[in-house]
């Protein structure tokens, strides 16, 4: 890591730290907003206490699981179909635009078809996942490979490419960096899905961060409903870090545009 990136990190880390301190002193010292907002102490408590005694692991790990697997199928239907409505009018007519309509729709309206089609099981946090994920994932897929330059192809064919060939390692590599944008999406509107599916339905087989996010505000338990939010937004940041921003840097140094 260079040195101004060790800056950057330690600037952001000093206004954090920084906020945190006003925000505890404003409530402790002067009690400004503590009927509103816990002070980050008592905050800090609950995820401490909780991660002993295993609660919040827990959550994390049934959150995750059903995010995962929803978001694999999303991408796994939403890649393929993106590709029919690239090529085909039948497709993009139909599933495109179905998906461009259904892409729209806030993500908990899918919570009470889920409920009536599969009932309280772990299907439906399924299905509502693969929903928040699929309808990007397809129109993002369309978009990459329909603006491809035209030259990529003409010369892939003239070095003898064709079908799936040409999918597979012309038409795919150039439209990727559309598709991860989509990636980034479908990952952000199946998380507020899941979000969303977790705190109206209460599933036996496995209580996930929704749940507790729900039982906080059933309890009046304001550090528990600051607490989980903080920790679904340090979830959101670590997997952008780790997983999607790596991406986007080798395909800015693969396609020349990095300052590296």
């Amino acid at each position: 890591m260079k040195f101004s990136n060790y800056k950057r990190w330690t600037v952001s880390i000093a206004t954090f730290c920084v906020l945190i301190a006003v925000w505890e002193i404003a409530v402790r010292k002067y009690g400004l907003f503590e009927y509103i907002l816990p002070p980050p102490s008592d905050v800090a408590g609950y995820i401490w206490n909780s991660t002993i005694d295993g609660t919040l692991p827990a959550a994390i790990w049934v959150t995750i699981k059903r995010l995962l697997m929803g978001y694999a199928i999303g991408l796994g239907i939403g890649i393929p179909v993106g590709m029919l409505c690239s090529r085909f009018n039948f497709f993009k007519d139909t599933v495109g635009l179905l998906a461009l309509g259904l892409q729209a729709l806030p993500s908990v309206c899918w919570v009470p078809l889920a409920i009536m089609w599969f009932g309280q099981e772990e299907s439906a946090m399924l299905f509502v996942v693969v929903m928040g994920t699929v309808w990007s994932m397809i129109l993002a897929t369309e978009h990459g490979v329909k603006n491809i330059p035209p030259i990529y192809l003409r010369a892939a064919r003239t070095m003898g490419s064709s079908g799936m060939h040409t999918w597979i390692k012309v038409i795919l590599p150039a439209a990727f960096p559309s598709i991860l944008g989509g990636m980034k999406q479908g990952w952000a509107f199946a998380w507020r899905s899941l979000m969303a599916a977790e705190i109206y339905v209460t599933i036996l087989t496995g209580f996930g961060l929704g749940q507790l996010l729900h039982y906080g505000r059933e309890l009046m338990e304001m550090n528990q409903v600051i607490g989980v939010m903080c920790v679904v937004i340090m979830i959101g940041l670590v997997v952008d870090k780790v997983m999607f921003s790596p991406l986007e840097a080798h395909l800015r140094k693969k396609w020349g545009i990095s300052k590296d």
